[in-house]
């Protein structure tokens, strides 16, 4: 793809590659080179040593002089005019450089490369050969390639990108990295539709005919662009940007770069990654693997060299990442942050990376979460850190309900609105994993497992089994301890299951098996008053399932086993509860009819004092009867009479009144 002119325009003057200059003042045939050093092939003897490192150049003066401004100023500024030797030991490109120099001042044709381009402008800038020495110097004549082959190629503005990482900062300051960083954003941004596929990355198409209408894979400049240096490639990406290209591929084109730079990072895409770095050294040849960082200091050691580089790696990429939240997967993120916690990467960075992860924390997954503590902590794994994301986290989901705008973006993302529920599966799992570190506190594990707000948890089986799995690891709990550590849990929303497990489970404190099956009783009483047993047990049984499943995808694999091996003893224990539940009523029928004799008992107490006194009142409601009667024979008083007897003592007391 983007073909260079190069490859096919063959007769122009730089077009074709080939530098040649008319005018030289010695005759020769070519260099030869004789163990280290090269000699001219002419029979003038030469006048003039260049020693470029341990390579020594024999040559003439005045072919030197007439085109190379320093090379003057090195001679006539040093009052010697016998001067016979000079060192260059600080011209950039080297020796390599220098020859492709001396040939073309002595008129020797000079292939020009996307190879060694960028060394020969850099080379030209440090000699000074400007058009004030001779028309079509050697500045000129490279500038020009640069200019209209190089740039117009995508091949070839890789290659030169990639050779100017031993040319800084020549190259930086002669805008070469610019121009080919430029260059290359432009040429991945466009429509690559009808342009012949001849990419650097990958071998070309067997069958490359433009009637094919081959469709172009979104991704096709990912491998070119992972072979750059880091500072190179944070420069590309950097362009790319701003030619406005889809935050998604971006991020995309960093996690690839990492899986080939970054070695286990990303552990799924291993193989891939030593795939295509085979591919792309298959393909080219001055591809080679490996980064080359300039570090100071040359007693370093080769193991924190190595740290050095991948720590630069880390902090570019953290610091080019897309704003946008699901640019970059959660999973790449976390094995980030591992790695920059590992190297000890900048606070600064490390608290940005962390709250990336917050943003898209509902995507995480266990294995990712176990994070070893690399601070010297007494934990084994840093749950600090998780802790700190789950507080990311909840306040990026606060943020997002309390602003419309950003709710209604995030909706129109597709954000799933039980995010909290799936965080609250995977803290579960978490703790259940780490919970059996001993050196983890119950503070701890306490403030991780109450992090959540209770809506986030609609079934705590999960939390439960992270409770049972803490009490195993840590024996010695006092009860008080216990009691502190089963607040976190709330029976009343176990499933069957766990409350059938919770009940025969010794660790427990008293007080929460209690509470345990009195919740299931109530259960169990709820069921019956809306409807029959069986239906309320089908409904119950068809909504544990999907629960159940769910959970159990969430749990370790360890734990999961030993679930299973203690579901055999389900059945045994649900004959006991059967049994139990038979005793109480038994129990409770026995309390009644000990509550029946109790109150016979209290009533014949009360049977007998009242009988003396009723007694006695019917002895005196006899005796005042016989007097009546008495009085009524022998006086013989009208009705009336008695009748205003009978009322005056109830005027009498309502005129008191």
């Amino acid at each position: 793809m983007w073909e260079s002119e190069s490859e096919s325009v063959v007769g122009r003057d730089y077009g074709n590659g080939v530098l040649s200059s008319s005018k030289h003042g010695v005759k020769t045939d070519g260099f030869e080179l004789r163990g280290q050093s090269w000699y001219v092939a002419t029979d003038i003897p030469s006048d003039l040593l260049v020693q470029i490192g341990v390579v020594y150049f024999h040559l003439h003066k005045y072919p030197l002089l007439s085109r190379c401004g320093k090379m003057n100023r090195l001679i006539y500024e040093s009052r010697d005019p016998d001067l016979s030797k000079i060192a260059l030991d600080d011209l950039p490109g080297g020796a390599e450089a220098f020859e492709l120099v001396a040939k073309f001042c002595y008129g020797i044709a000079v292939d020009l490369t996307a190879a060694n381009i960028s060394g020969l402008r850099c080379a030209a800038e440090y000699l000074e050969m400007t058009e004030d020495l001779e028309e079509g110097n050697l500045i000129f004549k490279t500038e020009a390639f640069l200019s209209y082959v190089v740039l117009s190629s995508w091949r070839d503005s890789i290659l030169v990108l990639k050779s100017c990482e031993k040319l800084s900062p020549w190259a930086e300051n002669l805008q070469i990295v610019r121009r080919c960083s430029e260059s290359i954003a432009w040429k991945a941004c466009a429509n690559p539709k009808g342009i012949r596929w001849a990419y650097t990355g990958k071998p070309p198409m067997i069958d490359s005919s433009p009637s094919r209408n081959q469709l172009v894979p979104p991704d096709w400049w990912f491998e070119d662009v992972s072979i750059l240096r880091i500072d190179h490639f944070v420069r590309v990406i950097t362009a790319i940007k701003v030619k406005g290209m889809r935050f998604d591929l971006i991020g995309a084109s960093i996690m690839h770069y990492a899986a080939k730079w970054l070695p286990g990072l990303i552990k799924d895409s291993a193989g891939s990654a030593d795939d295509g770095s085979n591919s792309s050294n298959s393909s080219s040849s001055s591809w080679k693997g490996g980064l080359h960082m300039i570090v100071a200091g040359t007693k370093d050691d080769p193991s924190s060299v190595h740290a050095k580089d991948q720590r630069m790696i880390i902090e570019s990429l953290i610091s080019i990442i897309p704003p946008q939240k699901d640019s970059v997967s959660c999973s790449f993120l976390l094995h980030l942050l591992r790695m920059a916690n590992m190297l000890k990467v900048a606070p600064a960075l490390v608290t940005e990376l962390e709250k990336r992860v917050g943003m898209q924390f509902e995507q995480a997954t266990l294995p990712d979460l176990l994070i070893p503590s690399y601070n010297k902590s007494e934990t084994l794994f840093d749950v600090d850190l998780v802790q700190r994301l789950l507080e990311h986290f909840l306040v990026q989901e606060q943020t997002e309900t309390s602003s419309p705008s950003r709710q209604s973006l995030s909706d129109q993302r597709g954000t799933n609105p039980n995010a909290k529920m799936r965080v609250a599966r995977l803290v579960d799992s978490y703790l259940t994993e780490v919970s059996r570190d001993r050196n983890l506190s119950l503070t701890k594990f306490q403030v991780l497992a109450e992090a959540l707000p209770e809506s986030a948890r609609t079934c705590d089986d999960g939390l439960y089994r992270a409770i049972d799995s803490y009490l195993k690891a840590h024996p010695s709990l006092t009860e008080h301890e216990r009691k502190r550590l089963c607040r976190v849990m709330d029976c009343q929303k176990l499933s069957i299951d766990a409350c059938m497990h919770a009940a025969q489970n010794e660790r427990l404190p008293l007080r929460v098996v209690v509470q345990v099956l009195f919740s299931e009783q109530v259960k169990i009483s709820n069921a019956i008053a809306n409807g029959s047993m069986k239906e309320a047990g089908e409904a119950q049984y068809q909504l544990m399932i999907p629960n159940r499943k769910t959970l159990l995808e969430a749990t370790p694999q360890s734990f999961q086993e030993g679930w299973n091996a203690a579901k055999k003893d389900i059945n045994t224990l649900k004959f006991e509860l059967e049994t139990v539940k038979t005793k109480y009523l038994e129990l409770q029928n026995d309390m009644e009819n000990l509550q029946r004799q109790f109150d016979k008992m209290i009533n014949k107490k009360q049977t007998s004092a009242w009988s003396s006194g009723w007694k006695k009142l019917s002895k005196f409601t006899k005796i005042t009867t016989i007097e009546n009667h008495d009085i009524g024979n022998h006086s013989q008083v009208p009705a009336a009479t008695i009748d205003q007897n009978r009322k005056t003592p109830r005027r009498w007391r309502n005129s008191i009144s």
